[in-house]
Protein backbone atom coordinates (compact mmCIF):
# COMPACT_ATOMS: atom_id res chain seq x y z
CA UNK A 1 0.00 0.00 0.00
CA UNK A 2 3.09 2.23 0.40
CA UNK A 3 2.74 3.02 -3.57
CA UNK A 4 -0.48 3.91 -3.00
CA UNK A 5 -0.19 5.94 0.12
CA UNK A 6 2.59 8.18 -1.64
CA UNK A 7 1.44 9.03 -4.37
CA UNK A 8 -2.12 10.07 -2.84
CA UNK A 9 0.11 12.26 -0.39
CA UNK A 10 2.02 13.49 -2.85
CA UNK A 11 -1.04 14.39 -4.76
CA UNK A 12 -2.93 16.10 -1.76
CA UNK A 13 0.14 17.92 0.02
CA UNK A 14 2.26 18.41 -3.15
CA UNK A 15 5.11 17.88 -1.32
CA UNK A 16 8.07 18.07 -3.62
CA UNK A 17 6.16 16.69 -6.82
CA UNK A 18 2.71 16.30 -7.82
CA UNK A 19 1.05 13.36 -9.90
CA UNK A 20 -2.66 14.57 -10.66
CA UNK A 21 -5.66 12.74 -9.68
CA UNK A 22 -8.60 14.42 -11.85
CA UNK A 23 -12.25 13.56 -12.15
CA UNK A 24 -11.45 11.66 -15.73
CA UNK A 25 -9.12 9.60 -13.45
CA UNK A 26 -11.95 8.40 -11.18
CA UNK A 27 -13.89 8.05 -13.75
CA UNK A 28 -11.29 5.37 -15.07
CA UNK A 29 -10.40 3.73 -12.09
CA UNK A 30 -14.30 2.91 -11.84
CA UNK A 31 -13.98 0.64 -15.31
CA UNK A 32 -10.48 -0.91 -14.21
CA UNK A 33 -7.29 -0.91 -12.69
CA UNK A 34 -5.19 -1.73 -15.97
CA UNK A 35 -2.09 0.45 -17.21
CA UNK A 36 -3.26 3.19 -19.37
CA UNK A 37 -1.78 3.74 -22.92
CA UNK A 38 0.79 6.24 -23.71
CA UNK A 39 0.05 9.21 -25.50
CA UNK A 40 1.98 9.91 -28.91
CA UNK A 41 1.86 13.07 -29.50
CA UNK A 42 1.81 16.00 -30.54
CA UNK A 43 3.79 17.34 -27.99
CA UNK A 44 3.30 21.21 -26.89
CA UNK A 45 6.44 22.97 -25.05
CA UNK A 46 5.54 26.94 -24.16
CA UNK A 47 8.90 28.15 -22.89
CA UNK A 48 8.53 31.57 -21.09
CA UNK A 49 11.42 34.82 -20.80
CA UNK A 50 9.45 35.80 -17.47
CA UNK A 51 10.33 39.29 -16.60
CA UNK A 52 10.13 40.57 -20.39
CA UNK A 53 12.77 40.12 -22.60
CA UNK A 54 13.88 42.87 -25.13
CA UNK A 55 13.23 42.02 -28.72
CA UNK A 56 15.87 44.62 -30.17
CA UNK A 57 17.85 42.55 -28.67
CA UNK A 58 16.69 39.19 -30.55
CA UNK A 59 14.06 39.20 -33.80
CA UNK A 60 13.31 42.70 -33.97
CA UNK A 61 16.38 44.86 -34.15
CA UNK A 62 16.28 48.21 -34.22
CA UNK A 63 19.46 50.77 -34.80
CA UNK A 64 17.88 53.67 -34.62
CA UNK A 65 16.78 56.04 -32.69
CA UNK A 66 19.44 55.39 -29.71
CA UNK A 67 16.77 52.29 -28.96
CA UNK A 68 20.16 50.41 -28.35
CA UNK A 69 23.50 51.08 -27.30
CA UNK A 70 25.26 47.43 -28.51
CA UNK A 71 24.64 48.19 -32.40
CA UNK A 72 23.77 50.41 -35.67
CA UNK A 73 21.37 49.72 -37.99
CA UNK A 74 24.00 48.62 -40.53
CA UNK A 75 24.80 45.58 -38.42
CA UNK A 76 22.24 43.98 -38.40
CA UNK A 77 21.98 40.59 -39.84
CA UNK A 78 19.65 38.17 -41.84
CA UNK A 79 19.30 34.49 -41.95
CA UNK A 80 17.19 33.66 -44.65
CA UNK A 81 14.04 35.95 -44.10
CA UNK A 82 14.90 37.10 -40.72
CA UNK A 83 16.33 39.83 -39.33
CA UNK A 84 17.82 39.60 -35.88
CA UNK A 85 20.51 41.66 -33.58
CA UNK A 86 24.11 40.63 -33.52
CA UNK A 87 25.10 39.61 -30.20
CA UNK A 88 28.24 37.55 -30.90
CA UNK A 89 30.81 39.62 -29.54
CA UNK A 90 28.72 40.39 -26.54
CA UNK A 91 28.18 37.23 -25.20
CA UNK A 92 30.35 34.81 -22.92
CA UNK A 93 28.27 32.38 -22.16
CA UNK A 94 24.99 30.07 -24.00
CA UNK A 95 23.96 30.98 -27.79
CA UNK A 96 24.66 34.04 -29.57
CA UNK A 97 22.01 35.17 -31.84
CA UNK A 98 24.26 34.32 -34.78
CA UNK A 99 24.78 30.78 -33.88
CA UNK A 100 20.90 30.75 -32.74
CA UNK A 101 19.17 32.07 -35.75
CA UNK A 102 22.02 30.36 -38.35
CA UNK A 103 20.93 26.95 -37.15
CA UNK A 104 17.00 26.96 -36.77
CA UNK A 105 15.80 30.16 -38.77
CA UNK A 106 14.29 27.65 -41.89
CA UNK A 107 12.12 26.51 -38.85
CA UNK A 108 11.22 29.49 -36.94
CA UNK A 109 7.95 31.74 -37.32
CA UNK A 110 8.23 34.97 -36.00
CA UNK A 111 5.57 37.66 -34.99
CA UNK A 112 6.67 40.80 -34.35
CA UNK A 113 4.71 43.69 -33.46
CA UNK A 114 2.06 41.97 -30.58
CA UNK A 115 0.17 44.24 -29.08
CA UNK A 116 0.25 43.15 -24.85
CA UNK A 117 -2.46 46.07 -24.15
CA UNK A 118 -1.44 46.69 -20.69
CA UNK A 119 2.32 46.76 -18.81
CA UNK A 120 1.46 45.07 -15.54
CA UNK A 121 3.43 41.57 -14.77
CA UNK A 122 0.62 40.04 -13.46
CA UNK A 123 -2.10 40.98 -16.33
CA UNK A 124 0.37 40.19 -18.71
CA UNK A 125 1.57 36.96 -17.93
CA UNK A 126 -2.28 35.71 -17.57
CA UNK A 127 -3.21 37.57 -21.29
CA UNK A 128 0.05 36.18 -22.69
CA UNK A 129 -0.55 32.27 -21.00
CA UNK A 130 -3.88 32.33 -21.82
CA UNK A 131 -5.58 34.74 -24.47
CA UNK A 132 -8.08 36.47 -21.97
CA UNK A 133 -7.38 39.62 -20.07
CA UNK A 134 -10.15 39.83 -18.27
CA UNK A 135 -10.71 36.96 -16.38
CA UNK A 136 -8.54 34.86 -14.06
CA UNK A 137 -11.11 31.49 -15.03
CA UNK A 138 -9.52 30.76 -18.33
CA UNK A 139 -6.75 27.57 -18.71
CA UNK A 140 -3.35 28.38 -20.06
CA UNK A 141 -2.61 27.03 -23.84
CA UNK A 142 -0.53 24.01 -22.27
CA UNK A 143 -3.37 23.50 -19.69
CA UNK A 144 -6.18 23.41 -22.44
CA UNK A 145 -4.24 21.61 -25.14
CA UNK A 146 -3.19 18.90 -22.41
CA UNK A 147 -7.03 18.68 -21.13
CA UNK A 148 -8.52 18.56 -25.25
CA UNK A 149 -6.03 15.60 -26.14
CA UNK A 150 -5.03 13.71 -23.47
CA UNK A 151 -6.27 14.64 -19.64
CA UNK A 152 -6.33 10.90 -18.33
CA UNK A 153 -2.34 10.74 -18.63
CA UNK A 154 -0.59 10.88 -15.52
CA UNK A 155 1.27 14.28 -15.88
CA UNK A 156 -1.04 15.80 -18.53
CA UNK A 157 0.09 19.20 -17.75
CA UNK A 158 3.83 20.33 -16.60
CA UNK A 159 4.75 23.37 -15.22
CA UNK A 160 8.04 24.88 -14.01
CA UNK A 161 6.75 27.83 -13.08
CA UNK A 162 5.06 31.41 -14.94
CA UNK A 163 1.10 31.70 -15.08
CA UNK A 164 -0.59 28.52 -15.06
CA UNK A 165 -3.69 28.16 -14.17
CA UNK A 166 -5.93 25.30 -15.50
CA UNK A 167 -9.40 26.52 -15.74
CA UNK A 168 -10.32 23.17 -13.52
CA UNK A 169 -10.09 21.39 -16.78
CA UNK A 170 -7.01 19.47 -16.17
CA UNK A 171 -4.53 18.73 -12.89
CA UNK A 172 -1.60 20.52 -12.93
CA UNK A 173 2.32 18.40 -12.28
CA UNK A 174 5.31 20.15 -11.30
CA UNK A 175 8.39 17.71 -10.49
CA UNK A 176 11.32 20.23 -9.91
CA UNK A 177 14.13 17.75 -9.57
CA UNK A 178 15.19 14.42 -11.69
CA UNK A 179 15.24 12.94 -8.27
CA UNK A 180 11.22 14.05 -7.76
CA UNK A 181 10.35 12.27 -11.15
CA UNK A 182 12.71 9.19 -10.65
CA UNK A 183 10.93 8.58 -7.01
CA UNK A 184 7.54 9.38 -9.13
CA UNK A 185 8.34 6.88 -11.71
CA UNK A 186 9.57 4.48 -9.10
CA UNK A 187 7.24 4.19 -6.69
CA UNK A 188 7.70 1.07 -4.93
CA UNK A 189 11.34 1.49 -4.73
CA UNK A 190 12.77 2.83 -1.63
CA UNK A 191 13.83 6.70 -2.64
CA UNK A 192 13.21 5.57 -6.67
CA UNK A 193 15.35 3.36 -6.40
CA UNK A 194 14.66 0.27 -9.03
CA UNK A 195 16.89 -1.91 -6.68
CA UNK A 196 15.78 -2.04 -3.37
CA UNK A 197 12.03 -2.45 -2.77
CA UNK A 198 9.85 -1.76 0.22
CA UNK A 199 8.18 -5.44 -0.81
CA UNK A 200 8.77 -8.40 -2.86
CA UNK A 201 7.21 -8.75 -6.28
CA UNK A 202 4.91 -11.65 -5.27
CA UNK A 203 3.56 -9.16 -2.36
CA UNK A 204 2.97 -6.61 -4.95
CA UNK A 205 0.92 -8.69 -6.54
CA UNK A 206 -1.08 -10.06 -4.18
CA UNK A 207 -1.79 -6.86 -2.80
CA UNK A 208 -2.98 -5.50 -6.89
CA UNK A 209 -4.90 -9.35 -6.95
CA UNK A 210 -6.56 -8.39 -3.12
CA UNK A 211 -7.39 -5.00 -4.74
CA UNK A 212 -8.73 -5.65 -7.50
CA UNK A 213 -11.00 -8.42 -5.65
CA UNK A 214 -12.48 -5.94 -3.19
CA UNK A 215 -13.29 -3.46 -5.82
CA UNK A 216 -15.22 -6.08 -7.65
CA UNK A 217 -16.98 -6.69 -4.62
CA UNK A 218 -17.82 -3.10 -3.98
CA UNK A 219 -18.74 -2.13 -7.25
CA UNK A 220 -22.20 -2.86 -6.80
CA UNK A 221 -22.52 -1.85 -2.91
CA UNK A 222 -23.91 1.59 -1.74
CA UNK A 223 -21.45 3.83 -0.52
CA UNK A 224 -21.40 7.23 0.87
CA UNK A 225 -20.52 9.99 -1.94
CA UNK A 226 -17.02 10.63 0.29
CA UNK A 227 -15.97 7.16 0.53
CA UNK A 228 -16.64 6.19 -3.06
CA UNK A 229 -14.70 9.14 -3.88
CA UNK A 230 -11.69 8.38 -1.30
CA UNK A 231 -11.71 4.49 -3.17
CA UNK A 232 -11.54 5.67 -6.35
CA UNK A 233 -8.89 8.06 -5.32
CA UNK A 234 -6.61 5.26 -4.47
CA UNK A 235 -7.34 2.70 -7.65
CA UNK A 236 -6.84 6.38 -9.70
CA UNK A 237 -3.15 5.90 -7.64
CA UNK A 238 -2.86 2.28 -8.74
CA UNK A 239 -3.85 3.04 -12.46
CA UNK A 240 -1.61 5.85 -12.89
CA UNK A 241 1.74 4.73 -11.12
CA UNK A 242 1.70 1.15 -13.51
CA UNK A 243 1.76 4.40 -16.63
CA UNK A 244 4.54 6.71 -14.85
CA UNK A 245 6.85 3.77 -14.53
CA UNK A 246 7.34 4.20 -18.19
CA UNK A 247 9.70 7.31 -17.61
CA UNK A 248 12.00 5.35 -15.67
CA UNK A 249 14.53 4.37 -19.34
CA UNK A 250 14.25 8.07 -20.54
CA UNK A 251 15.52 9.42 -16.96
CA UNK A 252 19.03 10.82 -17.68
CA UNK A 253 21.37 9.60 -14.94
CA UNK A 254 22.66 13.12 -13.91
CA UNK A 255 21.22 16.71 -13.62
CA UNK A 256 21.45 18.74 -16.54
CA UNK A 257 23.64 22.41 -15.78
CA UNK A 258 21.28 25.37 -16.18
CA UNK A 259 17.70 26.40 -15.80
CA UNK A 260 15.93 25.55 -19.04
CA UNK A 261 17.71 22.08 -19.80
CA UNK A 262 17.09 20.99 -16.59
CA UNK A 263 13.46 21.43 -17.06
CA UNK A 264 14.07 19.79 -20.81
CA UNK A 265 14.49 16.69 -19.19
CA UNK A 266 12.36 15.90 -16.84
CA UNK A 267 9.89 17.30 -19.85
CA UNK A 268 11.03 15.05 -22.55
CA UNK A 269 11.48 12.23 -20.44
CA UNK A 270 7.49 12.70 -20.13
CA UNK A 271 6.87 13.14 -23.43
CA UNK A 272 8.49 10.12 -24.43
CA UNK A 273 7.07 7.86 -21.69
CA UNK A 274 3.69 8.95 -22.78
CA UNK A 275 2.50 10.26 -19.84
CA UNK A 276 2.64 14.08 -20.64
CA UNK A 277 0.50 16.12 -23.21
CA UNK A 278 2.38 19.78 -22.56
CA UNK A 279 4.53 21.96 -20.32
CA UNK A 280 5.36 25.25 -19.30
CA UNK A 281 9.09 25.97 -19.15
CA UNK A 282 10.67 29.39 -17.86
CA UNK A 283 13.59 31.49 -16.07
CA UNK A 284 12.93 34.91 -14.85
CA UNK A 285 15.32 38.06 -13.78
CA UNK A 286 14.54 39.52 -17.73
CA UNK A 287 12.99 42.44 -16.11
CA UNK A 288 15.81 44.60 -16.98
CA UNK A 289 14.89 47.83 -15.14
CA UNK A 290 18.01 48.94 -14.55
CA UNK A 291 21.59 47.79 -17.02
CA UNK A 292 19.52 46.49 -19.20
CA UNK A 293 22.05 45.66 -21.76
CA UNK A 294 24.28 43.57 -19.50
CA UNK A 295 21.28 42.12 -17.86
CA UNK A 296 19.98 40.92 -21.68
CA UNK A 297 23.13 39.81 -22.84
CA UNK A 298 23.43 37.36 -20.13
CA UNK A 299 19.74 36.25 -20.11
CA UNK A 300 19.21 35.73 -24.17
CA UNK A 301 22.37 33.47 -24.72
CA UNK A 302 20.83 31.77 -21.70
CA UNK A 303 16.94 31.35 -23.27
CA UNK A 304 18.24 30.79 -26.69
CA UNK A 305 20.78 27.85 -25.28
CA UNK A 306 17.60 26.12 -23.43
CA UNK A 307 16.42 26.49 -26.41
CA UNK A 308 18.97 24.70 -28.87
CA UNK A 309 19.29 21.84 -26.00
CA UNK A 310 15.66 20.97 -26.35
CA UNK A 311 16.04 20.64 -29.86
CA UNK A 312 19.05 18.19 -29.44
CA UNK A 313 17.68 16.37 -26.72
CA UNK A 314 14.57 16.31 -28.47
CA UNK A 315 15.72 14.97 -31.62
CA UNK A 316 17.96 12.54 -29.89
CA UNK A 317 14.52 11.07 -28.29
CA UNK A 318 13.44 10.98 -31.64
CA UNK A 319 10.52 13.36 -31.07
CA UNK A 320 11.37 16.49 -33.03
CA UNK A 321 8.46 16.02 -35.77
CA UNK A 322 5.81 15.25 -32.61
CA UNK A 323 6.89 18.70 -31.14
CA UNK A 324 5.45 22.09 -31.05
CA UNK A 325 7.10 24.94 -29.46
CA UNK A 326 6.05 28.53 -28.03
CA UNK A 327 8.46 31.07 -27.15
CA UNK A 328 7.06 34.02 -25.96
CA UNK A 329 7.38 36.92 -22.94
CA UNK A 330 4.67 38.80 -21.31
CA UNK A 331 6.03 41.99 -22.63
CA UNK A 332 8.71 44.29 -24.44
CA UNK A 333 11.34 46.43 -23.23
CA UNK A 334 10.67 50.70 -23.91
CA UNK A 335 12.76 51.80 -26.85
CA UNK A 336 14.55 54.18 -24.15
CA UNK A 337 16.99 53.81 -21.31
CA UNK A 338 16.16 55.08 -17.75
CA UNK A 339 18.26 56.64 -15.51
CA UNK A 340 19.48 53.66 -14.18
CA UNK A 341 20.47 52.22 -17.74
CA UNK A 342 17.95 50.30 -17.61
CA UNK A 343 14.40 50.19 -20.05
CA UNK A 344 10.96 49.54 -18.19
CA UNK A 345 8.06 48.10 -19.22
CA UNK A 346 6.44 48.01 -23.10
CA UNK A 347 3.30 46.76 -23.81
CA UNK A 348 4.48 45.52 -27.50
CA UNK A 349 6.19 42.78 -28.15
CA UNK A 350 7.35 39.67 -30.31
CA UNK A 351 6.64 35.65 -29.88
CA UNK A 352 8.28 33.18 -32.34
CA UNK A 353 7.05 29.33 -32.29
CA UNK A 354 8.75 26.44 -34.16
CA UNK A 355 7.90 22.70 -34.47
CA UNK A 356 5.59 20.34 -36.51
CA UNK A 357 3.31 21.29 -39.13
CA UNK A 358 4.63 25.03 -38.81
CA UNK A 359 6.38 26.72 -41.98
CA UNK A 360 9.54 28.21 -40.64
CA UNK A 361 11.55 30.82 -42.07
CA UNK A 362 8.98 33.84 -41.99
CA UNK A 363 8.52 36.86 -40.15
CA UNK A 364 4.87 38.24 -39.51
CA UNK A 365 4.06 41.57 -38.34
CA UNK A 366 6.44 44.80 -37.59
CA UNK A 367 7.01 47.22 -35.46
CA UNK A 368 8.23 51.02 -36.65
CA UNK A 369 11.26 52.38 -36.45
CA UNK A 370 9.97 54.17 -32.65
CA UNK A 371 8.93 50.51 -31.92
CA UNK A 372 5.77 51.47 -32.39
CA UNK A 373 3.50 48.01 -33.69
CA UNK A 374 2.45 48.26 -37.42
CA UNK A 375 -1.33 46.90 -37.76
CA UNK A 376 -1.57 43.60 -40.06
CA UNK A 377 -4.12 42.99 -42.60
CA UNK A 378 -5.59 39.12 -40.93
CA UNK A 379 -6.49 38.15 -44.40
CA UNK A 380 -3.05 38.53 -45.93
CA UNK A 381 -1.10 38.57 -42.63
CA UNK A 382 0.40 41.40 -44.82
CA UNK A 383 1.33 45.20 -42.57
CA UNK A 384 -1.95 47.85 -43.43
CA UNK A 385 -1.35 51.26 -41.65
CA UNK A 386 -4.76 52.23 -42.51
CA UNK A 387 -7.28 49.57 -42.39
CA UNK A 388 -5.14 46.54 -40.78
CA UNK A 389 -5.38 45.23 -37.11
CA UNK A 390 -3.83 45.50 -33.99
CA UNK A 391 -3.09 41.58 -33.23
CA UNK A 392 -3.00 41.05 -29.23
CA UNK A 393 -3.07 37.67 -27.58
CA UNK A 394 -6.38 36.70 -28.39
CA UNK A 395 -5.58 36.35 -31.82
CA UNK A 396 -2.79 34.00 -31.91
CA UNK A 397 -4.26 31.47 -29.17
CA UNK A 398 -7.03 31.35 -31.44
CA UNK A 399 -4.44 30.19 -34.23
CA UNK A 400 -2.78 28.16 -31.96
CA UNK A 401 -6.23 26.63 -31.09
CA UNK A 402 -7.01 25.60 -34.55
CA UNK A 403 -3.23 24.47 -35.39
CA UNK A 404 -3.83 22.06 -32.70
CA UNK A 405 -7.23 20.90 -33.50
CA UNK A 406 -9.21 22.03 -30.90
CA UNK A 407 -10.82 25.08 -31.61
CA UNK A 408 -14.36 23.25 -31.61
CA UNK A 409 -13.56 21.11 -28.22
CA UNK A 410 -16.41 21.54 -25.48
CA UNK A 411 -13.51 22.63 -23.29
CA UNK A 412 -12.30 25.08 -25.83
CA UNK A 413 -15.90 26.59 -26.19
CA UNK A 414 -16.31 26.36 -22.43
CA UNK A 415 -13.88 29.58 -22.61
CA UNK A 416 -14.57 31.26 -25.47
CA UNK A 417 -11.71 33.89 -26.99
CA UNK A 418 -14.37 36.45 -29.02
CA UNK A 419 -12.16 37.15 -31.67
CA UNK A 420 -14.80 39.34 -33.86
CA UNK A 421 -15.77 38.95 -37.29
CA UNK A 422 -12.80 39.33 -39.83
CA UNK A 423 -10.22 39.45 -37.50
CA UNK A 424 -9.24 35.64 -37.83
CA UNK A 425 -5.32 35.11 -38.76
CA UNK A 426 -5.73 33.67 -42.10
CA UNK A 427 -2.76 30.69 -43.03
CA UNK A 428 -1.26 31.70 -39.86
CA UNK A 429 1.13 28.85 -40.14
CA UNK A 430 1.90 28.57 -43.77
Amino acid sequence: MKRRNLLKLCTAAGLGFASPVGERYLLKAEEDTSESPPYEGPYYIVINASGGWDTTYMMDPKGVNEINRLYQQDDILTQGNIRYAPNAKHTTAGMSNEDFFGKYANELLVFNGLDYSVNNHSPCSRYMATGKLDSLEYPTFAALVAACKGSETPLAFLTFGQYSATGNLVPLSRVPYLSSLKRLANADGVDGSQRTFYSDDFVRDRIDAALIEQRAAQVNSPRLPRQQRAENMLYAAQFNSKALNRITPYIPKTQSKGRLPSQVDIALASFKAGVCVSANLSIGQFDSHANNDVDQMKLIPEFLAGIDYLATKADELHLRDKLVIVIQSEMGRTPTYNKGNGKDHWSVGSVMFMGAGIRGNRVIGETDDKQFLVPINPGTLATDESLGIRVRPEHIHAALREFAGISNHSFSRKFPLDIPAGEKLEKFWG
